[in-house]
């Protein structure tokens, strides 16, 4: 099997972070929504930055972000990339490239075929792509709510023209299935691997990854 990838989000607390870079994390995701409960400021986002070493990519996840919380966010933070969360149009992804000059990660709903079609759309501007189940009409918030989709949908590999990470319920349990499925190469997941809200555990994120790369 390929090496896989794995995106561990929501970090909030610094030995969280440690066991997540010793459990084999390619990124760590610092989430700057504030309704989240893994929400972290841009002042503990800086502190825990600094403990991850080179070659783990620090990603900034935000939701319908204006420019004010951008500045304060890459002012403060070393982030590697910025993940766009919310309903930002392809016109903000570019903008958000040329302002700030990194990579950008578009996270796309997905719950029916038709929702598919804006991969390809958003390839055209973003250098990765999160292909995450949409949130219920319900939901408070935008992803980490533990939800897989049908990921028989993405069984038309022509839309896949960047990087692209999965997401959407994966767990230690299902994660080698969805992999298989949709030839995924990079994964992404926040609450499958904590112990409460906010809090992850190493021992689920050890074994996430492990099944993961199989």
């Amino acid at each position: 099997m390929p090496d896989i990838h794995v995106k561990i989000c929501g970090l909030t607390h610094s030995d969280d972070l440690a066991a997540a870079v010793a459990a084999g994390a390619r990124y760590i995701g610092f989430n700057f929504f504030p309704r989240s409960p893994r929400y972290v400021s841009p002042s503990l986002a800086s502190e825990l930055a600094a403990d991850v070493p080179v070659g783990v990519a620090k990603v900034a996840l935000v939701v319908d972000p204006d420019n004010d919380l951008l500045d304060a966010i890459t002012a403060q933070v070393p982030v590697d990339m910025i993940q766009l969360h919310g309903a930002e149009p392809p016109e903000r992804v570019s903008e958000v490239k040329a302002r700030y000059g990194l990579p950008v990660i578009k996270a796309i709903g997905i719950a029916e075929k038709e929702d598919v079609a804006k991969i390809d759309l958003y390839a055209r501007v973003a250098d990765q792509l999160l292909i995450d189940a949409k949130a219920p009409k319900d939901a408070a918030l935008p992803g980490g709510n533990g939800v897989p989709f049908d990921w028989r949908l993405l069984a038309d590999k022509k839309y896949w023209t960047v990087p692209w990470m999965l997401a959407g319920g994966l767990t230690v349990d299902n994660v080698a299935e969805a992999i298989r499925l949709t030839g995924a190469k990079q994964v992404d997941l926040a609450s499958a691997v904590e112990s409460s809200p906010g809090r992850k555990d190493a021992a689920k994120m050890r074994a996430f990854i492990k099944a993961a790369q199989g």
